[in-house]
C-alpha cells in the first residue's frame, strides 16, 4: 500500500465498519444499523452480497437450529430464506425432537437479491464497493498508517480507530467487524490450474492480511471446496431417485406466516458414485492439488472432497450424490457430495460415470479454495479480538464453515460491537442456552486445526436447545439488546405462560378407569388403565399425545378460554397456527419431562462452573502445581471462567482443581 497516493482522499467518520457482505457481514451490518449506529459495509463486489458460492440451501442438521436461534435474536437469515426457498424439508423426523432440523433449498439469485434489498432499505446503513486494505489502531499514524513501521506483539493492547481502503479513503470508526469469508489472499485450484481469485471468480482481498499480522493478529491457512455445476439439459433425471419436499412446510422465521410458505416445490434427486468413479479418481490422485502437496491449507473433515472420500473410506462401494437446483430461473444444478479439486478433464470423466450424469455438461468446474483466516484462540466469547479493543470478527474468517455458522457469528459480533459503543454489556450465550453458544465456545476454547462445522452431537444439552423452542429461549436476549420489539417479546412471554400452565395441569389432572376413558383408549389402540391416571402419563404413551387426549379432557375448552389465546393472533399468526405451536411445545415438554429435568440439573452444575470468573490479568506462572501443558494453554487462551478453562484441550480436571484452589486463596487475601 506504500505506493498509493493518499492526498485529497475521502475521509469519513462512522460508528461501525463491517468488512465483507457475505452471510456474516449482512447480519453484523443489519444488527449495528438497527441499533441506531451509523454503519458502512464494505464488499469487493455488491453483486456478492449474501452470495451462496457453494451449496444452494440453508439449514440442515444442527444448522437449522442456528438459523432459528438467529431469527429469535432478531437476525435476518430465517426471514430471507422463507421468502426465497424452492423446497423445504424437516430432517430427522424419525428421531426425537432434539435433532429435528429444518433445511430449505434456496433460489441463490433470489436469496442474494432479497437480502440486498433489505440492506439497501435499512436506515443507518451504507454499502460501499471497495476493498479495505488496512485496519488502523491507536498505535498507527492515522494520516498514513503505512508510514508506521509496526510489528506489534499480540499481547500489546491497541484500540481500533478506523480502516483504510485501497484507494486511500479513511473511515474513522469506533468498531470494526471483519467478515471476510474465504476472500483473504484467496486462490482457487482446479488440478494444475490456479487462479488467484475469491469464490465464483470474484476478486480476492489481498492486502488486509499484512495489516492484521502487522498489528499482532495471528492467521492461518484453511481450504474448502465446491463441486461442479451441471446444465440441467444434459442430466438424465429418470435414472435418479426423486426427492420431494414436505407436504406441510414449516417456516424458519417465527415471524413468518406459516400459510405463506405453502408453495409448489421443486424436486431434488439422489444418485450414487460407483466403482468406475472411484477407479478414475484413484488413477489421477497424483494430479490432485490435495495429494500433490500444492494445497497448503487444511480442509473440513466433515465435508471432504470426493477424492478424500475415496481414499479415506476405501471400503465404501459408493457415495451419495445429490442433484440440487441452483434456482428457478437457471439451468445450473449443484452436484452435492462431489466437491473436488481434480483437473477439469478428470472431473468430467468422473462425473460421467455417475448414473444420470453420463452425458453431463459442466457449467462451472469444481474447485478448491484456499484463504487466510484467524486463529480463533485470540477471540473473546464476545467475538472481539483480545489485543485490539473494538475489533470484532465473524464467519469463515474465524475458522468456521457454512453459511449458518457465519450468519450466527455475524449477528453476535454485530450486536457486541454495538453494545460496546453504546456502553452496554456484551451478549454472550453459553453452551446451555443456544447452539450459537456452543459454536462460539468451541471456536474460542478449542484450537481448531480445520474449518469448524456445527453438529447436534456437539451440544451437550440438545434436548433443551431444540429448534422448535428457540423463540422461548432467546427472544429475551434479542429484546434486551434492542432487536426484538415489545409486542413480539410479550407474545413470547404469554405463550410460555400458557405452555407452563398446561404442562402443570397435565401432571396434576387425573382421569379414572371409567367406561368413557377405556373406550377412548381402545379407539387409539392403547392399553386400558386400571386406576386413576394423570393426563401426563397417558401423553407419554407412544400412540397418544396432547392433542389426541382432548376427547377425555373435559376442562380444556374452559381452560383455554381463560388463556385468551386470541391475544396471540396477529397478521402472521392465525389461531390454528398458534394452537399447533403451543400443542407441540406441551407435548414435547410432557413426553420428555424426565430427560428435560435431568438436563436442567446438569445445566445448574455447568452454570456453577461458568460463574466462577478468572481475572483477565491472572498470572498463571504464579499458580503452584499447575502442569506445564495446562499453564501454556491457559496463557494462550486466557479463559474468562473456570468452565471455559475446563474445556480447553490439554487442561485436565486436576488442573481445574488446582486453579480453583488458587482462586479461592486469592479471595481470602
Amino acid at each position: 500500500m506504500s505506493d498509493i497516493t493518499r492526498k485529497n482522499t475521502i475521509r469519513e467518520k462512522v460508528d461501525v465498519c463491517v468488512i465483507g457482505a457475505g452471510h456474516a457481514g449482512c447480519e453484523a451490518a443489519l444488527a449495528c444499523a438497527r441499533l441506531g449506529l451509523d454503519t458502512v459495509m464494505f464488499t469487493v463486489s455488491v453483486d456478492s452480497i449474501a452470495l451462496m458460492p457453494c451449496n444452494p440451501n440453508v439449514g440442515g442438521s444442527s444448522k437449522g437450529h442456528l438459523v432459528r436461534e438467529l431469527d429469535a435474536l432478531g437476525g435476518e437469515m430465517g426471514k430471507n430464506i422463507d421468502k426465497t426457498f424452492i423446497q423445504s424439508k424437516m430432517l430427522n423426523v424419525s428421531k426425537g425432537p432434539a435433532v429435528h432440523s429444518l433445511r430449505a433449498q434456496a433460489d441463490k439469485a433470489e436469496y442474494s437479491r432479497a437480502m440486498r434489498k433489505v440492506l439497501e432499505k435499512q436506515d443507518n446503513l451504507t454499502i460501499r464497493q471497495c476493498e479495505v486494505c488496512e485496519i488502523i489502531t491507536d498505535a498507527d499514524n492515522l494520516e498514513d498508517s503505512s508510514q508506521s513501521e509496526l510489528n506489534i506483539n499480540s499481547n500489546v493492547k491497541q484500540r481500533i480507530v478506523g480502516v483504510r481502503t485501497f484507494t486511500g479513503a479513511v473511515y474513522e470508526c469506533k468498531a470494526v467487524v471483519i467478515c471476510s469469508g474465504t476472500y483473504l489472499k484467496a486462490r482457487c485450484l482446479c488440478g494444475e490450474a490456479i487462479t488467484y481469485t475469491g469464490p465464483n471468480g470474484l476478486m480476492a482481498a489481498n492486502y488486509i492480511t499484512e495489516s492484521l499480522e502487522k498489528h499482532g493478529v495471528k492467521l492461518r491457512r484453511f481450504k474448502t471446496g465446491t463441486p461442479a455445476r451441471m446444465d440441467a439439459r444434459s442430466i438424465d433425471f429418470d435414472k435418479m431417485e426423486e426427492q420431494f419436499g414436505d407436504k406441510k412446510v414449516v417456516p424458519f422465521s417465527f415471524s413468518t406466516n406459516p400459510d405463506d410458505v405453502q408453495i409448489d416445490q421443486v424436486s431434488c434427486y439422489l444418485t450414487y458414485t460407483n466403482e468406475k468413479t472411484h477407479e478414475i479418481i484413484k488413477a489421477n490422485l497424483d494430479r490432485s492439488p490435495i495429494y500433490a502437496g500444492i494445497i497448503e491449507g487444511t480442509g473440513p473433515r466433515y465435508c471432504p472432497s470426493i477424492e478424500d472420500k475415496v481414499v479415506k473410506f476405501a471400503d465404501k462401494e459408493r457415495h451419495q450424490v445429490f442433484l440440487e437446483p441452483e434456482g428457478l430461473h437457471t439451468s445450473e444444478w449443484y452436484v452435492g457430495g462431489m466437491s473436488s479439486s481434480l483437473p477439469e478433464d478428470v472431473q468430467l470423466a468422473m462425473y460421467r460415470t455417475v448414473p444420470g450424469l453420463e452425458h453431463c455438461k459442466m457449467v462451472r468446474n469444481a474447485y478448491a479454495i484456499e484463504y487466510d483466516c484467524l486463529c480463533p484462540m485470540q477471540l473473546k466469547p464476545s467475538l472481539e479480538i483480545k489485543n485490539i479493543d473494538g475489533l470484532f470478527s465473524a464467519g469463515q474468517f474465524n475458522g468456521s464453515s457454512g453459511y449458518e455458522e457465519a450468519a450466527a457469528q455475524g449477528l453476535i459480533a454485530g450486536i457486541n460491537a454495538a453494545m460496546q459503543i453504546l456502553g452496554k454489556e456484551p451478549l454472550v450465550l453459553d453452551r446451555s442456552e443456544a447452539y450459537i453458544g456452543v459454536l462460539i465456545d468451541d471456536l474460542v476454547t478449542k484450537d481448531n486445526r480445520e474449518p469448524y462445522r456445527m453438529m447436534t452431537s456437539r451440544a451437550e444439552y440438545r434436548l433443551l436447545l431444540r429448534q422448535d423452542n428457540a423463540d422461548l429461549r432467546l427472544r429475551k436476549y434479542g429484546h434486551d439488546v434492542g432487536l426484538v420489539d415489545d409486542a413480539t417479546y410479550n407474545r413470547c412471554l404469554r405463550k410460555q405462560e400458557i405452555i407452563d400452565s398446561e404442562v402443570s395441569r397435565m401432571f396434576e389432572t387425573t382421569v379414572g378407569a371409567g367406561k368413557t376413558v377405556q373406550e377412548f383408549l381402545a379407539s387409539k389402540e392403547s392399553a386400558p388403565i386400571k386406576k386413576s391416571t394423570s393426563f401426563a402419563e397417558l401423553i407419554c404413551r407412544p400412540e397418544l399425545d396432547y392433542e389426541s387426549i382432548k376427547d377425555i379432557d373435559r376442562e380444556r375448552e374452559e381452560v383455554y378460554k381463560s388463556y385468551k389465546i386470541e391475544e396471540l393472533v396477529d397478521v402472521n399468526h392465525s389461531l390454528t397456527n398458534v394452537l399447533l405451536d403451543i400443542y407441540n411445545q406441551i407435548n414435547i415438554n410432557v413426553k420428555y419431562d424426565g430427560y428435560i429435568k435431568r438436563q436442567k440439573q446438569q445445566v445448574l452444575a455447568f452454570k456453577k462452573m461458568e460463574s466462577r470468573h478468572i481475572p483477565e490479568d491472572l498470572n498463571y506462572d504464579d499458580v503452584p502445581s499447575l502442569r506445564l501443558e495446562a499453564r501454556q494453554k491457559l496463557i494462550a487462551f486466557r479463559p474468562v471462567s473456570i468452565g471455559q478453562a475446563s474445556r480447553i484441550s490439554g487442561v485436565s480436571p486436576a488442573d481445574v482443581s488446582v486453579l480453583l484452589i488458587y482462586l479461592d486463596s486469592l479471595l481470602k487475601k
